[in-house]
C-alpha cells in the first residue's frame, strides 16, 4: 500500500471514529424520552425548550459550521410561525403536512436571501441578516389583513396528529410531537455535518481561500447550509404555532436572534448539542429566576451571561470535575 493510500485510509478511519454515536448522546436522548413520563406537569415548558433548542441548532449550522454570524435569524423563525398558522387556517390542518410545507417555503426564503448574505465581508453579512429580519417583521406588520398585524394571528386550530391525537391544554401531545420532530431533524443534521459535504463546509469556515484553491465551490456550500438552516428555523417556528395555536409580531424581534447567540454562548458552537443544552439551561434558569423575581429576572440572566463570558464556559463546565479530582486526591 502506497503512502497516499495509507493517508486516505487513516483519514477515513478518523472520520468514521468522529461520526460514531457516543454513549453520552444515547443517554441524552433517553433522558429526553424519560422526561415525557417523569415530568408530566412540565410538558409545556419542555416543548418550549425543544423548540428553542431546534431553533438554536439551526443557527449553529450557520455559525458553528458555516462561519456566518446572523443577527436576523428570527426572520425564518417568524416566517415559519406565520406560514404554519396561515396554512392551517386555509385548509392544511394536518400538522405533519403543514410542517413539510413550512420547511419548503422557509427553505425557499433562505435560498433567495442567501445570495444577499454571502456578498461582502463579515460585517456586511451581519447587517444584511439584521436587515432581512427587520424587513420581514415590518412586512408582517403592514400586511395586517393577512397576518392580523399587532393583534397576532389567531384562530389557528391544527387537526388531529396522525389522525388520532388531539393537542391538549396540558401539552402532552405537543411535547411528544415536538420531541419526535426534534430527534428526526437532529439525526438528519448530524448525518449532514459528518458527511463529506459537511466536512467541506467546515473547511470553508476554517479557510475559504484555501478551500477555493483546491477546487471546492465555496459559495455553493454556504448557500446550501444557509438554506438548510433557514428550513430548520422555519420548522421550529411552525412547531411553536402548531403547539400554541398563536403567532405574533414578537416572533420577528431582534431579541429572539440575540437570545440564540446567548444560548450558543452557553452551550457552545460547532457540535449541534450546544444549541439543545444551551436552550435547556437558558430556559430553566429563565423560568426559575422569573418565578423568584418577576420584575428583575432580565438583570440576573444578564449577570449570569456576563459571568459565562468572563469566566469561560469551559472553566464553568469543568469545575465539578476539578472539585471531584481534588476531593479524591485528599482522600
Amino acid at each position: 500500500m502506497s503512502a497516499r493510500e495509507q493517508n486516505i485510509a487513516a483519514a477515513s478511519q478518523a472520520l468514521a471514529e468522529t461520526s460514531r454515536v457516543k454513549p453520552a448522546e444515547i443517554v441524552f436522548w433517553l433522558a429526553a424520552l424519560a422526561s415525557f413520563f417523569l415530568l408530566p406537569e412540565q410538558h409545556l415548558l419542555l416543548s418550549e425548550v425543544l423548540i428553542t433548542g431546534l431553533f438554536a441548532l439551526s443557527l449553529d449550522l450557520v455559525l458553528g459550521y458555516g462561519g456566518i454570524v446572523s443577527l436576523g435569524h428570527a426572520a425564518f423563525f417568524g416566517f415559519g410561525c406565520y406560514a404554519a398558522g396561515l396554512a392551517t387556517k386555509h385548509g392544511v390542518t394536518d400538522p405533519l403536512l403543514g410542517l413539510a410545507l413550512v420547511a419548503v417555503l422557509t427553505g425557499a426564503l433562505g435560498f433567495a436571501t442567501s445570495f444577499l448574505v454571502l456578498r461582502g465581508s463579515d460585517l456586511t453579512r451581519i447587517m444584511v441578516t439584521l436587515s432581512v429580519g427587520v424587513l420581514m417583521g415590518e412586512l408582517a406588520n403592514r400586511m395586517a389583513w393577512l397576518t392580523g398585524g399587532a393583534d397576532g394571528l389567531q384562530g389557528v386550530a391544527p387537526g388531529l396528529l396522525l389522525g388520532r391525537f388531539e393537542f391538549d391544554i396540558f401539552g402532552q401531545v405537543a411535547y411528544a410531537y415536538t420531541l419526535c420532530v426534534a430527534f428526526v431533524l437532529f439525526v438528519l443534521a448530524r448525518r449532514f455535518v459528518h458527511s463529506p459535504f459537511g466536512w467541506s463546509v467546515r473547511a470553508v469556515k476554517e479557510n475559504a481561500l484555501r478551500t477555493s484553491a483546491i477546487g471546492i465551490p465555496v459559495n455553493r456550500r454556504l448557500v446550501v447550509v444557509y438554506t438548510l438552516a433557514a428550513a430548520y428555523a422555519g420548522i421550529a417556528g411552525g412547531l411553536l404555532t402548531q403547539t400554541t395555536q398563536f403567532a405574533s409580531l414578537d416572533l420577528f424581534s431582534f431579541h429572539r436572534s440575540a437570545d440564540l447567540l446567548l444560548i450558543l454562548i452557553i452551550g457552545g458552537t460547532g457540535y449541534l448539542y450546544g444549541g439543545l443544552i444551551g436552550a435547556l439551561v437558558f430556559k430553566l434558569i429563565q423560568d426559575a429566576i422569573a418565578n423568584v423575581t418577576p420584575q428583575y429576572w432580565e438583570f440576573w440572566i444578564g449577570l449570569l451571561l456576563v459571568s459565562f463570558v468572563l469566566i469561560g464556559r469551559e472553566r464553568i463546565v469543568g469545575l465539578p470535575g476539578l472539585v471531584w479530582r481534588r476531593l479524591r486526591g485528599r482522600a
